[in-house]
């Protein structure tokens, strides 16, 4: 059994401004997120040059945060905010939907590949493999924040979230970060060093996240407000994640029954 590690949510304070471990995750992912852009724009076929890089970056960074926010309120937990509209500003409490940040992210993404020319899937495959990444730094973030921990477990790794209770429970936020983070950055970065048809990178992101994230819902607690839906464990996560699921297969098998056209 462990003890979850208490961590201040607040990394530094220099008197009213405070900087908080999870503002800092963003930044973090969204450094890495043009490191390895700049590195993807540099490889032959890539859509984009390093120099459209940073505006594709900062496009994506707008629409994750928005949507990512806007998602949270709508999906999970909008009667509360309708109560108190200005706590939606206070994003580092914690407090985002990634189904949202996806659609928000895909809006960004449709706005910038038209300024730019670019075919939207064309854009959506550059982009993908550099997403995991993100979601792991904010993953760790959660974990940091002592938010989205598992149901109960009797397993060896089970984690006392003592802000919680006293029962071990699943670490759900790591099973989320190796899962959503680093294999599945792992698999896509694999997947796209090879030219493949367009959507099949797009595809096989939604496919793999839609995976990870079902699979990992069964052993992560529902927001208590909203609790499981139907069968003791179906949760939100689950119905939002079905459709990147479906959505993923068609794009895979539009992109190879079409590679030859």
């Amino acid at each position: 059994m462990l003890m979850y590690p208490t961590i201040d949510p607040v990394l530094l304070q220099l008197g009213p401004l405070k900087i908080h471990w999870y503002g800092l995750m963003y930044l973090c992912a969204f450094s890495a997120g043009w490191a390895l852009g700049l590195y993807r724009a540099r490889q032959p076929g890539s859509p984009y040059t390093p120099e459209q890089v940073g505006d594709l970056v900062f496009y994506v960074a707008v629409g994750a945060v928005l949507g990512g926010r806007l998602g949270y309120v709508l999906f999970y937990n909008f009667p509360t905010y309708i109560e108190n509209p200005l706590a939606i500003f206070k994003v580092w409490q914690g407090g985002m939907a990634f189904h949202g940040g996806l659609l928000g992210v895909l809006l960004a993404v449709a706005l910038f590949s038209r300024k730019q020319g670019q075919h939207f899937f064309a854009s959506t495959d550059f982009l993908a493999p550099l997403v995991p990444i993100g979601l792991g730094f904010g993953r760790l973030g959660n974990f940091i924040n002592g938010e989205l921990w598992g149901a109960p477990t009797t397993l060896p790794w089970g984690m006392v979230f003592s802000h919680v209770d006293e029962l071990p429970r699943h670490p759900s936020q790591l099973y989320e970060l190796a899962l959503e983070g680093v294999v599945l950055f792992l698999l896509l970065w694999w997947f796209a060093r090879k030219p493949r048809p367009m959507m099949a990178v797009s595809g096989l992101f939604l496919i793999g996240y839609g995976a990870f994230r079902f699979l990992i819902e069964f052993v992560r607690m529902p927001d208590a407000h909203i609790g499981y839906l139907a069968f003791d464990w179906l949760t939100m996560g689950h119905i939002l994640t079905l459709p990147m699921l479906l959505f993923g297969a068609v794009l895979m098998t539009l992109a190879y029954r079409h590679k030859d056209r």
